[in-house]
């Protein structure tokens, strides 16, 4: 066991490794200058909505008060039954020059945010779309640094780090600091360290002929990871870049509980095994670095395991307090970094379930995940 104990914790120091790399990318990105539009050109925010997210509200009249001209924010349901459609026709009234509510028509395929999208882009006036989601806020600079981007034609799509904020609850405190510390950081990382693309669709930008020429929204309307599989086919089939621009989006996550924070990333890491396939979402098991050393002490338990767990673990806490501390600014909650061990152990345990589970349950329909994160019913 002494022999599998070392293994495990060598496996730990280099996943810690591989997190100091990380937050010297994320360090270098937010010190780069954000760019500014030589001629800005209409934009078109597609935000499609589904139920009542925290603080939808004030999410809204974020993207409404941006400083940018000309742009449009087009809000999309999928019938007047759903929860947020007066909210969406009360801010539409408000301003009616800026904002129009959009019902979908048909149904393409299986996911339904998609099938949402191809109804909001139709209904699109400028070449230029945001995909945004119904949960984020944005900087004043966010579709200048965009417009900027996108002036370089060799630019297929632009990508946004992720960042949690606002929680109320500790599974919301939970998620707001992995966004930042895993998911933001982890965009910024892979695209500096090893030049691999990660698309998320909390806020993605580009260009309504590009998209067509990949056959619209459509072609993505039967895979769950739309953002990812997009973010593929823009450097696979048109050979054009993603860019993750320097400003970050703020996911508000106020209320989540902590079994909502598990479901919810269970349900990501069943999406992310099937986009990358099991033996690479097998290796990502050294990006938790407390489970492998938790893993080590267990076969081995001793005071020299017991004392390398512990500082795997203030490593680890000291990375996801740094990484918030670079992405959201100001003060990091104490009580935030405590939450550090709790949150890791919990993600654990959602990527071993990604291991065996295929099935999740998005906007309310149970599907089958397959390879590709193409999607299916359930069966009988």
């Amino acid at each position: 066991m002494i022999h599998l104990s070392t293994l495990l914790f060598a496996a730990a120091a280099f996943g810690l490794f591989l997190y100091t790399l990380q937050l010297a990318a994320l360090l270098v990105h937010r010190r780069a200058r954000c760019r500014v539009a030589r001629s800005p050109r209409g934009i078109s925010i597609l935000k499609p909505l589904c139920g009542m997210d925290d603080d939808l509200a004030a999410n809204l009249a974020c993207f409404v008060a941006l400083d940018y001209e000309p742009y449009e924010l087009l809000l999309g349901v999928r019938d007047c039954h759903d929860p947020a459609y007066p909210l969406a026709v009360a801010v539409a009234r408000r301003h009616p020059r800026r904002v129009r509510v959009v019902l979908q028509r048909g149904s393409a395929g299986l996911n339904p945010k998609v099938n949402q999208l191809c109804t909001l882009v139709r209904a699109a006036r400028y070449d230029v779309v945001v995909v945004s989601d119904s949960n984020v806020r944005v900087p004043p600079e966010y579709l200048d640094e965009i417009a900027a981007h996108l002036e370089d034609p060799r630019v297929g799509l632009v990508t946004h780090p992720v960042v949690g904020v606002d929680e109320a609850r500790f599974g919301s405190l939970m998620d707001n600091m992995h966004l930042a510390a895993s998911v933001g950081a982890g965009m910024i990382g892979a695209k500096r360290v090893v030049g691999q693309d990660i698309v998320v669709g909390k806020s993605m930008a580009l260009r309504k002929s590009d998209l067509a020429a990949l056959g619209g929204f459509e072609a993505l309307a039967d895979v769950l990871a739309e953002d990812y599989i997009l973010g593929r086919m823009i450097g696979n089939k048109l050979k054009k870049r993603v860019v993750v621009a320097r400003a970050a989006v703020l996911n508000v996550s106020q209320r989540r509980t902590n079994r909502e924070f598990y479901n919810r990333y269970s349900r990501w890491s069943i999406i992310h095994r099937q986009a990358i396939g099991p033996g690479m979402y097998a290796a990502q098991a050294i990006m938790h670095p407390t489970m492998m050393a938790a893993a080590g002490a267990a076969f081995h338990p001793s005071a020299l395991t017991l004392g390398g767990l512990g500082v795997a673990c203030a490593l680890k806490l000291a990375y996801d307090g740094a990484a918030l501390k670079l992405l959201r600014g100001g003060r990091v909650p104490l009580l935030m970094v405590l939450a550090s061990p709790a949150k890791d152990a919990l993600l654990a345990c959602a990527w071993a379930s990604g291991l065996v589970r295929r099935r999740v349950n998005w906007r309310g329909n149970p599907l089958r995940v397959l390879r590709g994160t193409r999607l299916a019913l359930p069966r009988a």
